[in-house]
């Protein structure tokens, strides 16, 4: 069965398999002891730190583990928050980062503090000098992912950084999707990454802070990694990480060109073969192994469960598919089409085969779920009466909505409004991003006795 959710968690990588096992027999002691077992353990310990820093950019003694990349994030934003506290209490981060940054920014501002999220273009990705603009006198901490998990874009780090070096804020980046692919961009301050995004083991996270950055370690103090990751190492866990990063670093030259070429046949044969589609995120900066595309009138979550039965694993960040029936923040602030949304991710090692296989089903997916929700036909274009038209959507979920502004739209005359009642939270992404695939204007949200009035204008 193919598996193209490797932006979730990456099979484990036949070295860090290895290693694990290795490490189980070799490093079950504590590294902290004098004994031999110990040393053994701490000799293990070490080798897999100069590894790792060796991979990320830093010198050893710049890098902890931690028990994930989620509490690397959260870690390393607590702790140089605290550590430049006299400077001030505002946070600065991109829209689109991951929601370990968005928590941490959500707690921050819950204790008193104060945070700015930076818009992105319609790929995105930040513009460096906007993020700049960004910064202020009391700012403490500047934020940004250097690959997007969902769209794959690639954020210019350098740029930022150099904004946030003239400013004097260090600035964090989040790599867990990107260091498996290669070095992060300088002028970072601290970094943190996840091991199952590369093939490692779950578990493992990385947290490099470089030597000068004002840092103060929050909660219990803990002698174990530099006092910044409590709790006794998972040593036989690390080892693997460690080994299976060198791994995959070592091959992704050759591996990132093949399965680049692979999305880039996704890209193209899906703009090709499926009508009404967006495939969103930078067409050239971006992750060399992931590609999202959103389908109009396709529920994502009946899209995702029938890929699956045809033996696709693939994800999705339409709200379709989450319980809280809120759009993915990253495809929100983008400004592009939620629903229907599907994100591929291939792991190293795909075959051609299964890809080709993949575009071969996908188009007949897609229709038998539009049939299904009685999505409308395409049909010439006709002038329509001079009347304006509402649409009472209320009560019905995405892609709902939707479909039935694109079933009347050619009813009214060009230059007249549909009016479109929704109080489903996708409607306020889908309409507008509906009408810049149409070619129709979107003129706007008005209040409404129950949800928002969403008004559009015929244009052709």
């Amino acid at each position: 069965m193919p598996y193209f959710d490797a932006a979730s968690a990456a099979p484990l990588h036949p070295v860090a398999r290895q290693a694990l096992l290795a490490a189980l027999d070799e490093g079950w002691a504590d590294p902290a002891r004098l004994y031999r077992e110990g040393r053994r353990a701490r000799l293990l310990l070490d080798a897999a730190r100069e590894a790792a820093a060796e991979a990320v950019g830093c010198r050893p003694d710049e890098l902890v583990f931690t028990s994930s990349g989620t509490t690397a994030v959260h870690a390393g934003i607590a702790g140089a928050l605290s550590g430049r506290r006299r400077v001030g209490r505002h946070l600065a981060l991109s829209a689109v980062e991951h929601s370990s940054v968005l928590h941490s920014a959500a707690a921050h501002e819950a204790a008193g503090g104060s945070f700015t999220e930076v818009p992105v273009d319609r790929t995105g990705a930040v513009d460096p000098a906007v993020y700049g603009g960004a910064l202020r006198a009391d700012t403490a901490l500047a934020c940004l992912q250097s690959a997007n998990h969902e769209v794959g874009t690639e954020q210019p780090v350098a740029e930022v950084a150099a904004r946030c070096a003239d400013a004097g804020v260090p600035l964090l980046v989040d790599a867990a999707q990107s260091l498996g692919w290669g070095p992060v961009q300088e002028g970072w301050s601290l970094l943190t990454a996840s091991a199952h995004k590369w093939g490692g083991p779950v578990g493992v996270g990385l947290l490099a802070v470089r030597k000068g950055v004002r840092f103060a370690a929050q909660g219990p103090a803990g002698e174990r990694e530099s006092g910044r990751a409590a709790g006794f190492e998972n040593l036989p866990a690390i080892v693997a990480a460690a080994a299976s990063l060198r791994a995959v670093r070592s091959e992704a030259a050759a591996e990132s060109g093949r399965l680049r070429a692979l999305v880039d046949r996704i890209r193209s044969v899906v703009a090709e073969r499926v009508p009404d589609v967006e495939v969103v995120g930078d067409p050239v900066r971006r992750l060399p192994h992931l590609v999202t595309f959103s389908c109009l009138y396709v529920d994502g979550e009946t899209l995702l469960h029938e890929l699956d039965r045809r033996e696709f694993s693939v994800s999705s960040g339409s709200s379709c598919t989450s319980s809280t029936l809120v759009p993915s923040h990253v495809l929100r602030a983008m400004g592009v089409l939620s629903e229907g949304n599907v994100r591929v991710s291939l792991p190293p090692g795909t075959a051609a085969a299964d890809v080709d296989r993949f575009l071969e089903v996908l188009p007949g997916v897609v229709a038998e779920v539009r049939e299904r929700l009685g999505a409308p036909v395409p049909a010439p274009a006709s002038p329509g009466p001079a009347a304006s038209l509402v649409v009472d959507a209320l009560g019905r979920r995405c892609p709902v909505p939707v479909i039935e502004l694109a079933k009347v739209i050619g009813e009214v005359a060009v230059g007249a409004t549909v009016t479109v009642l929704a109080d489903d939270e996708a409607a306020r992404l889908d309409i507008p991003a509906w009408c810049e695939m149409r070619g129709q204007e979107y003129v706007g949200e008005e209040p409404a006795d129950r949800g928002s009035a969403h008004v559009v204008r015929r244009l052709s």
